[in-house]
């Protein structure tokens, strides 16, 4: 397996810049086409291509490794699953896929009796196609008309389209328009979600200007071209991003505009789009919230006075004069509130864990708090698309329990277990053990440690260990099921969680206490989580493998860099790793939205200094690393393409040892990598073949 081609070598060309005093030299900024997101510069091509050629003779003895890997968690998949059906309005909804199908197809039919009708058929329209995904689907309150959207090359720039469900056509006549006639109705540019407006006649949507940006939310009306469209509000501040969704019960479309810190929502009838928006709350720096209502009364959450977060409420009549309902508790971190026509969802997590509480209006009665059966667990609201409801779909798993659709009955407390996540192959749950461990980060905080693992595993030391994190964005890692995890499971090895500050996996303070001048926290729990697992005998030093994506991929960056000589073997997937020439960078779509994240090294000495000090790519030193499997995509909005390639070939050149490195990059996807879920699986297979291969374990 180590007799390989030499791998490519990137050329440097002089770069340099100077910021607050200090020069920054950059020989693989060319890397970077001056083109993009047209990406044709031929010596960029060239090179990713090498990269790839490379991957591909590297890979090549583990193909039938990757195959067998492939065909084993494929065999864990319900090739023609079925999403539970649910009521809305006067239909059923539901999706599935075909044996074999690579994408679902959705149907619905009425509540009253009648045949199943076809709705989207997501097959037919990515035939032929590399990369597909469906964005957004919206169906009219009296359900005749959709709209959906759709990506074909990754861009996550979606196009809107529509289709008459009476007659199950796609809208495209010719039309008479003050543009003259047109044909297919179509709108391009957009990303997030799609709202009808009450009698069916518009759409609102977000529209992504020439730098990815969502800055502008529109009014289209079906018969009007949408060159006609009308503007119903734009966003001036340039680190803002807007939304559109339906609120209480659809009477009330909130137009959101936040960024990473900072929100603001104005309120517009659903039948009355263009009636001048009500400002719930204007934006206060660091000041978050988001509204429901219910009849006439708005339900605010909010972390106003406490990041644990708090609910008020407030008249639509008087939307800025709040009340508290439920006030912030030092143990309970509320994450969401849902409105329905008798009761409200308050939602939320209780030290580290998944809460839901049942709350009547009637403030007099006392809330009820479903309880589950197992210590460490995932729980919470499913698809509830009704106000008015006598049973609430739930959803529940754990890492040794498959996903499990569930009915709670409001009146009765009972739940009904409606589908439990089949594994054709075959599960034995009394195979693997489950257990949350609280590990001590080098300042004495407790780190909570989420870990599955087979029941005969060794706890003295030589045991292999997969080790996953994320820490970012208070984006919190949930210890829930995979059948993917379970080709480590099976062939003796450990996966764990790390549920570091910067996600909020303990609420809001855990994010805060991993971003902008406190993000070394998030890079040292991780060391000190696998340090700590080491101490218990889980594994040693060389025998952890960890994987990492996006903001996850820096946290892959900063480790292999500050402690090299623990890990066996590591896969960065679109890693965010060349942090501070992105932030210095106002023009890429992405940053000025994430300037309250990392810092904002353009006008902030601090924060340029803070970010350079451990950003992934400028931080390469001459040592040994781990053996490296990273990934790109070329249509990338997110991470762009150069991040990775820049990384890979600084790698080359810098480090000291001969562990293999390599860099594979999607020349046809986007963020997500490929699309579909045998091709994604494939891609799957690929990174577990290389990190048994790197950890000697055998297939």
């Amino acid at each position: 397996m180590n007799d390989f081609p030499k791998p490519p070598v990137a050329q440097t060309r002089p770069h340099s810049f100077t910021r607050h005093g200090v020069t920054i030299e950059d020989p693989w900024a060319w890397l970077r086409d001056p083109n993009y997101p047209n990406v044709t510069d031929k010596d960029v091509l060239a090179y990713l291509e090498e990269e790839n050629r490379y991957f591909e003779t590297v890979m090549a003895p583990l193909k039938p490794l990757s195959e067998r890997l492939f065909q084993e968690m494929r065999a864990r998949i319900k090739e023609d699953e079925s999403t539970v059906p649910q009521k809305d309005g006067d239909w059923l909804y539901w999706s599935d896929h075909e044996v074999g199908g690579e994408y679902p197809r959705y149907w619905r039919r009425p509540v009253a009796g009648g045949a199943d009708q076809l709705i989207l058929d997501e097959p037919a329209m990515a035939e032929g196609k590399e990369y597909f995904r469906v964005g957004a689907i919206s169906i009219s309150e009296d359900g005749a008309l959709m709209a959906y959207s759709t990506d074909d090359d990754g861009s996550e720039r979606y196009t809107i389209r529509f289709k008459d469900l009476r007659t199950s056509d796609e809208i495209g006549e010719a039309i008479e328009s003050a543009a003259g006639k047109w044909g297919d109705v179509s709108i391009e540019g957009t990303i997030g979600n799609i709202v009808f407006t009450t009698d069916g006649s518009a759409i609102l949507y977000g529209i992504t200007d020439d730098n990815w940006r969502t800055r502008t939310i529109k009014l289209h009306r079906f018969g009007s071209s949408p060159a006609e469209d009308i503007v119903v509000y734009h966003e001036e501040e340039l680190g803002f991003s807007v939304g559109v969704e339906l609120v209480g019960d659809r009477k009330w479309i909130a137009l959101t505009t936040s960024d990473h810190e900072t929100s603001e929502i104005r309120l517009l009838p659903a039948d009355d789009p263009l009636a001048t928006p009500i400002l719930v709350a204007p934006r206060k720096q660091g000041r978050e919230y988001d509204v429901d209502e219910h009849e006439g009364t708005l339900f605010i959450h909010t972390n106003d006075t406490d990041p644990q977060f708090r609910l008020v409420t407030a008249s639509i009549d008087a939307p800025g004069d709040w009340v508290e309902r439920i006030a912030p508790s030092p143990h309970f971190y509320m994450t969401g509130i849902t409105c329905f026509a008798d009761f409200f969802i308050v939602e939320g997590r209780e030290d580290g864990l998944d809460q839901i509480e049942l709350h009547r209006y009637d403030s007099a009665i006392a809330p009820t708090r479903l309880t589950f059966p197992e210590a460490s667990y995932v729980a919470g609201l499913g698809d509830n698309p009704e106000y008015t409801v006598e049973k609430l779909r739930l959803g529940y798993e754990s890492m040794v329990t498959p996903g499990t659709v569930q009915d709670y009955d409001v009146a009765t407390g009972a739940l009904e277990t409606l589908k439990v996540q089949e594994i054709p192959s075959g599960y034995d749950p009394s195979k693997y053990r489950t257990e949350r461990l609280h590990i001590a980060a080098r300042d004495g905080t407790q780190v909570p440690v989420s870990i599955v693992y087979p029941a005969d595993f060794p706890r003295d030391g030589t045991g292999k260990l997969y080790l996953y994190s994320y820490g970012a964005y208070g984006h919190a890692i949930p210890p829930g099921f995979s059948t993917s995890r379970m080709s480590f499971l099976d062939r003796g090895i450990a996966f764990a969680i790390a549920h570091i500050r910067g996600g909020d996996d303990l609420g809001q303070q855990w994010y805060l206490d991993g971003k902008l001048e406190k993000r070394t926290n998030t890079f040292n729990d991780f060391v000190d989580v696998a340090k700590g697992l080491i101490d218990l005998g889980f594994t040693s030093a060389g025998q952890i493998a960890i994987a990492g994506r996006s903001a996850g991929g820096e946290l892959m960056g900063a480790v292999v860099n500050s402690d090299p000589e623990l890990w066996g073997a590591v896969v960065a997937d679109v890693p965010f790793v060349d942090v501070l020439n992105t932030m210095l960078d106002e023009s890429l779509p992405l940053t000025p939205g994430e300037w309250p994240e990392w810092g904002n090294p353009v006008e902030d000495k601090a924060a340029f200094e803070q970010i350079r000090s451990y950003s992934p790519y400028d931080n390469v030193k001459s040592q040994g690393y781990p053996p490296m499997f990273i990934s790109g995509g070329l249509n990338d909005p997110r991470v762009t393409y150069w991040e990775p390639a820049k990384w890979a070939a600084k790698l080359r050149a810098t480090k000291t040892d001969d562990n293999i490195l390599l860099l594979k990059t999607n020349m046809g996807a986007g963020h997500g990598g490929k699309s579909g879920r045998w091709e994604s699986l494939k891609e799957y297979a690929d990174e577990i073949a290389f990190i048994l291969w790197q950890l000697g374990v055998e297939a």
